[in-house]
């Protein structure tokens, strides 16, 4: 892994492929990538600043502390990726985004509107999920030990497989959510009953 780009250079790159880039500590600001591949690409503590992402695909990148500040997130596909420690809280804008089996462990997610959003068969442990809304998104098969749900918007969101959470019913949006046994039983914890065993 060792190509490089001078962002400083080049700022509009359209349906162009990034294969095994080291932009690791880079900051790459005011560019607009429309329809572009990035395959084992480091962006390990990067920056990503004042930039556009539409349509891109990233696959068995390594986004671990990278720092996404007011750029925009667009109908973009992560796969197999690491996005440990990413606040996405800071974009300037994220709709449609996919993450396919990734670990977005630590993220900080809170109050973003990521309504129809695919979060499948990802690690997603101790993530901030406070405010989401994740209405009519795809959970399933998502590991959620220890992350945060509180006034999270789930209705009619699939969990099925998707397994450690803790979800308050009463804190939290359910309405038509669908989950599957037996992790479904975790729902019932945040209630004042007595379950028995």
């Amino acid at each position: 892994m060792n190509n490089t780009v001078n962002f400083d250079l080049e700022k509009d790159f359209v349906e162009q492929p990034f294969n095994d880039f080291d932009l690791r500590s880079q900051t790459i600001e005011n560019c607009s990538f429309d329809a572009c591949h990035f395959k084992n690409c480091n962006f390990n503590g990067a920056v990503l600043k004042n930039s556009r992402f539409l349509d891109c695909t990233f696959d068995m990148c390594d986004f671990s502390n990278a720092k996404i500040t007011n750029s925009d997130l667009r109908s973009v596909k992560f796969q197999n990726s690491k996005l440990v420690g990413v606040n996405w809280t800071n974009a300037a804008q994220v709709m449609h985004l996919g993450w396919y089996e990734c670990i977005l462990n630590y993220g900080n997610f809170s109050g973003l509107d990521l309504r129809k959003c695919v979060m499948f068969q990802c690690s997603a442990i101790e993530a901030d999920l406070i405010e989401t809304n994740f209405s009519e998104a795809n959970l399933c098969g998502t590991d959620f030990t220890s992350a945060r749900f509180a006034s999270t918007n789930l209705t009619k969101a699939d969990l099925r497989n998707a397994k450690n959470y803790s979800i308050r019913p009463d804190s939290n949006k359910i309405s038509k959510a669908k989950f599957s046994l037996p992790e479904a039983t975790l729902l019932l914890y945040g209630l004042d009953i007595i379950l028995e065993e």
